[in-house]
């Protein structure tokens, strides 16, 4: 468990999405959400269970969300609906929303991925912020849902530390 906690002491909340139209449908169960909601549990976030959106309605699920930054919580993940696909509209649905993008991020996960397999970078991702959200959209494999964990795990903490405005300068 880490230690992050918002200003109030209170654990910081966060959101998984996970946009697949099998796993909305019930022919698939979805492996990725459950993985990055144990992970941001462990850390000490409080998350409820993935939610589950067909690729149809993503960008009318997340658009919503996005623009009403007061109430998003501080970290805030998808997964699925990056590739390139014409049903893939994650990245659609969530760059215009970036006020400030974090390429560093996912170039770092980009290079893990492509590491353990040249077609990780065949598909597409964004990090940012929205208000004093972090927002990351990432593959919708198991692989890449590992990958991005790796790459998380040792920046979250000060990621939150400093959209809570602890480490302001």
């Amino acid at each position: 468990m880490t230690s992050t906690s918002t200003k109030d002491g209170a654990a910081p909340s966060a959101l998984v999405v996970v946009a697949s139209t099998r796993a909305a449908d019930g022919t698939y169960t979805d492996r990725t959400g459950p993985v990055l909601v144990d992970w941001l549990r462990r850390r000490g976030f409080s998350v409820p269970d993935a939610t589950v959106v067909a690729d149809r309605d993503i960008e009318g699920f997340l658009n919503p969300l996005l623009e009403d930054s007061a109430s998003l919580p501080r970290v805030l993940l998808t997964t699925g609906g990056t590739g390139i696909t014409p049903d893939d509209r994650t990245i659609e649905a969530v760059e215009p929303h970036l006020e400030q993008k974090l390429d560093g991020v996912v170039h770092a996960f980009f290079a893990r991925g492509f590491a353990a397999t040249p077609h990780a970078v065949l598909s597409r991702a964004v990090a940012g912020t929205v208000g004093r959200t972090f927002v990351m959209t990432l593959p919708g494999s198991r692989g890449a849902v590992k990958d991005a964990i790796a790459t998380l795990d040792p920046l979250i903490e000060h990621l939150v530390d400093m959209l809570e405005g602890k480490h302001a300068h």
